[in-house]
């Protein structure tokens, strides 16, 4: 079966202001890499909707959908941009990107579950591991993959989701909504200390994370995914992976002091891979979060894809 692409255009109409690292050319990168390479015609490509609120809710408090969507008509309504933290901008784009980018990752889950793909990835921005219940941080507004592994336990009846995690930076906002959450593990590795300067002290037992300091290669997370992700992948058993995917621990990203290359990527993805096909039918859905150094991103996601794809590189 295939591997679907999803994006919309809307997710470049997220502007956040020149210079600021979480730019609409990253996904420009990644799309113009995957036409030079000739990989975008191994993908199916699809055209993210947008999420429904009864989606976000599924990880979100009621109240802050409401007072970030009031927030986001004004400044749709006076077309100024407006921060809600010093990372962490909206502008007119902004609502309806979000909406697009949670929407994906949720369409993507039920086209896995229905059998219409093997497996997913979402080119998506604004990214999401940062957001947590009731608070907006980091770049992220929803909180993508928390949302589809939600929608895959509450609406589509799932007993046992993973999350994988390995962006540089600790997906805190995810660990903030299913912490406790018997019926989801997540495992994540991330550079610390670094923002968001979390993690170290897991907020439940369906915890794997695996704090690193700079300057960690990608030998060293190999060895530590080997000793503590797959052991507890297995034993979990679950019958869907999510996985958020930031690529901003590749060595030529300056948001982080992470040594990782894109032949680490695809041995993670090889992987986790592995474990979808023992446990969960091949039934992966991935989303994009970080990865900041055009060249590097886009190199890595290519890497990550054509594992997902079973297209040899």
């Amino acid at each position: 079966m295939a591997t679907a692409y999803y994006t919309h255009p809307a997710c470049r109409a997220h502007d956040m202001g020149a210079g600021h690292p979480e730019c609409p050319q990253r996904l420009d990168a990644i799309a113009d890499h995957l036409i030079a390479t000739g990989l975008d015609i191994a993908l199916e490509h699809r055209e993210a909707p947008q999420a429904a609120e009864s989606d976000l809710a599924l990880a979100h408090e009621s109240l802050y959908v409401a007072n970030l969507r009031g927030f986001m008509q004004q400044v749709e309504e006076t077309g100024q941009r407006r921060a809600l933290d010093p990372d962490t901008v909206a502008g007119p784009g902004t609502w309806t990107a979000a909406l697009h980018a949670a929407g994906a990752a949720v369409a993507a889950t039920d086209a896995v579950l229905g059998g219409e793909v093997e497996n997913a990835f979402c080119a998506i921005r604004p990214p999401g591991h940062h957001a947590t219940r009731r608070e907006a941080m980091g770049f992220c507004f929803f909180n993508n993959v928390a949302v589809a592994a939600r929608h895959a336990l509450d609406v589509r009846g799932l007993e046992r989701v993973a999350i994988v995690d390995f962006d540089v930076h600790h997906g805190n906002g995810t660990e903030d909504i299913i912490a406790g959450d018997d019926r989801v593990l997540m495992v994540s590795f991330f550079q610390h200390p670094l923002y968001p300067n979390s993690g170290t002290q897991p907020l439940g037992d369906n915890m794997v994370n695996l704090p690193v300091p700079p300057y960690t290669k990608g030998a060293e997370i190999r060895d530590l995914i080997e000793q503590h992700w797959l052991p507890r992948l297995e034993a979990f058993r679950p019958q869907m992976v999510f996985i958020s995917a930031g690529f901003d621990a590749h060595r030529e990203d300056d948001l982080g002091q992470l040594g990782l290359v894109e032949a680490d990527y695809a041995w993670i993805t090889r992987r986790v891979k592995e474990v979808a096909q023992r446990h969960a039918d091949g039934r992966i859905v991935s989303c994009l979060e970080g990865g900041y150094a055009l060249s590097a991103l886009a190199r890595s996601v290519a890497s990550h894809l054509r594992v997902l794809a079973g297209v040899a590189g």
